[in-house]
């Protein structure tokens, strides 16, 4: 079988992209010649707590400056939730599927999601994480390693997520490295059918 056939556009799928030829032609002439109107566009998709004064700032003469979105301010989990609570509340945000097939698929909804992505923000805040701490998230392949993740993002909280079969000393360097003072982790994971010893780790 050749390229062609193997990466051939059916009629079905291109009607399911959300976007036609043209449409991706005419963005990507934009893109070039007005790549700040452009990038300025697509930013107002999302829900910006404070707009930005400029849309791009860089030079590559030594020293480098890359600067986007200057002066703006954003909340990705508000980005990624609360905006679509009012049109697609009850509709699915997350499906999770088990390490074993035989154990049924979760499907969370973005109310659900921002139910318990507010509660884990809560329960970090009242263990003391803040605005600009460093959270390590070393959790198996869960809904619930997303919510840390947004809960992080709710509350300004860097985040810095540990695959799940990495060693304990991969581990500590990684949380000495930046400074993580709080961890969020599991008991255990599965993987391939194995368990994984996190929490021990």
């Amino acid at each position: 079988m050749g390229d062609e056939q193997i990466f051939r556009v059916t009629p079905e799928w291109a009607n399911g992209a959300g976007m036609t030829k043209a449409q991706y032609a005419n963005d990507y002439a934009e893109s070039l010649s007005d790549p700040d109107g452009f990038w300025a566009r697509i930013a107002s998709r999302l829900d910006w707590i404070q707009p930005w004064t400029r849309v791009k700032n860089t030079t590559f003469k030594t020293p480098v400056s890359i600067k986007w979105f200057e002066n703006a301010k954003l909340n990705v989990s508000v980005n990624c939730i609360d905006r679509h609570l009012s049109t697609r509340g009850e509709q699915t945000a997350l499906i999770w599927e088990a390490d074993d097939p035989k154990t049924p698929s979760r499907h969370v909804s973005y109310r659900q999601l921002s139910e318990e992505t507010n509660r884990a923000a809560n329960v970090l805040r009242n263990l003391g994480v803040k605005k600009g701490d460093c959270v390590t998230i070393y959790m198996p392949m869960i809904p619930e390693a997303a919510i840390a993740m947004l809960a992080c993002s709710r509350i300004g909280a860097i985040h810095s997520v540990i695959f799940g079969g990495f060693s304990p000393d991969s581990i500590a360097d990684r949380i000495k490295n930046c400074g993580s003072t709080f961890v969020i982790t599991a008991d255990e994971g599965r993987r391939a059918g194995k368990s994984l010893a996190l929490k021990a780790n």
